[in-house]
């Protein structure tokens, strides 16, 4: 067994877990995209769809990413990379719910 690895993976899917957090919770300031939706028509089904996107996907790549992590150390294979890169991917999530939840409120 890699020692080294098991120890690195760990501190990296801690901190997976840390930024899956912090984008799940920016993912909630997306509920702000229905600001100006009083004065014009919004289609609210793409704001909420853009909101869960970003509130839940993190939570959905953190856990693929551990499983995948643990399967890999488990078969004793070099696994410190997942969560490494899983991250954009985490990133990522936030970027793409806002860009559904920005479908619905058409500009002006």
């Amino acid at each position: 067994m890699r020692v080294w690895d098991i120890v690195v993976s760990s501190i990296l899917l801690v901190g997976l877990a840390a930024l899956a957090a912090l984008m799940s919770f920016f993912g909630f300031f997306l509920a702000m995209a229905s600001d100006p939706c009083g004065a014009r028509e919004c289609s609210s089904e793409l704001i909420g769809t853009g909101l869960v996107t970003a509130v839940a996907l993190p939570w959905v790549l953190l856990l693929a990413a551990s499983v995948v992590t643990i399967l890999m150390l488990a078969f004793r294979k070099i696994a410190f990379w997942v969560p490494i890169a899983a991250a954009p991917f985490i990133i990522g999530s936030w970027f793409l719910g806002a860009f559904i939840a920005g479908l619905g409120v058409p500009s002006a």
